[in-house]
């Protein structure tokens, strides 16, 4: 008997189908734009381009947002500790994995831990939830970010050194932030345009330097690809979800909190594999294959959360 669609009942979902698409869309026609200027020949210097963002629009954004906050400090304190437990839980349960799998770690337990929660977890926050959100994401951000300059270089290389996050101006941007509104310290008008200024052009140019930066990639070793793409997204919404309901964390702390941990593969993986030699072509096909895989998976966890 052939299978039947009541058009009817499916009427309902699709203005919810269609919002979902609506927040993620940007995102990724954003990174398709990067992708498409490189493939047809435009020139993109992912060096300077990712050291502007870094060093300057990103803790541009970051102060901008902290000293405008409409979201508790405790809130804030409260989703960063999240992250960092998020991490360790991806860590256990990557490594886990991969002892499994008889995969090495010094290669593949960074891309399972440290997800793309800047290029994509930002904007997908700050569409979906709004500048709440995007706060709540930052923090979030802010300790996935730091813990991925500190030990993400040092996993890859196989030697530990704190130089990297004394020399990220992320570090002092946060230290100084933190430091002027425990003192109170009245900010310029013109500090806070110039900074909004400088931070507004983080979130779109991430997204260009992310669509670049897949377009120079390929999957080699599809299967392992897959499994491990699948990997990330799974442990990272269980360790999300799992921590919210062992501790207790419901509303949009939650909602954040969950979408930022199932985020994909972050980038700078595969700049770290590339850089210390560790088969930058099989990590460059994760993060190929989990960017790829996110454009059903994000829509799907926002329309779970939103129920």
């Amino acid at each position: 008997m052939p299978v039947r669609v009541d058009a009817a009942s499916f009427a309902p979902v699709l203005p919810v189908l269609l919002d979902l698409f609506g927040v993620v869309a940007p995102v990724f026609v954003v990174a398709g734009i990067g992708f498409g200027w490189v493939k047809l020949g435009g020139r993109f210097d992912h060096d300077a381009t990712s050291r502007m963002v870094l060093q300057i629009g990103v803790p541009a954004m970051v102060f901008h947002s902290l000293v405008r906050l409409t979201v508790p400090a405790d809130v804030l304190l409260h989703m960063a500790g999240l992250a960092t437990a998020a991490m360790a839980g991806f860590a256990l349960l990557g490594y886990g994995l991969l002892r499994t799998l008889k995969l090495p770690a010094h290669t593949y337990l960074g891309p399972l831990v440290f997800s793309n929660s800047g290029n994509v977890g930002l904007p997908v926050c700050l569409f979906a939830f709004g500048e709440r959100g995007l706060a709540l994401a930052m923090a979030y951000f802010a300790v996935s970010s730091t813990a991925h300059v500190v030990l993400g270089g040092p996993l890859f290389a196989g030697k530990f050194s704190l130089e990297p996050l004394v020399r990220s101006p992320l570090t002092w941007t946060v230290v100084l932030t933190v430091l002027l509104l425990w003192l109170r310290v009245p900010i310029p008008e013109w500090v806070l345009k110039s900074t909004k200024l400088l931070g507004d052009f983080a979130i779109p140019l991430m997204l260009l330097t992310l669509g670049a930066s897949l377009s120079t990639m390929h999957a080699s070793s599809l299967g392992r690809a897959l499994v491990l793409s699948c990997a990330r997204l799974l442990i990272g919404a269980t360790v999300g979800l799992g921590l919210c309901a062992a501790l207790g964390v419901t509303g949009l702390t939650r909602k954040v909190l969950v979408l930022e941990s199932a985020m994909p593969v972050g980038v700078l993986n595969y700049l770290f594999a590339q850089r210390y030699a560790r088969s930058p072509g099989q990590v460059a096909g994760v993060v190929l294959v989990s960017t790829l895989m996110s454009v059903l998976s994000i829509p799907a966890l926002l329309y779970l959360l939103e129920r």
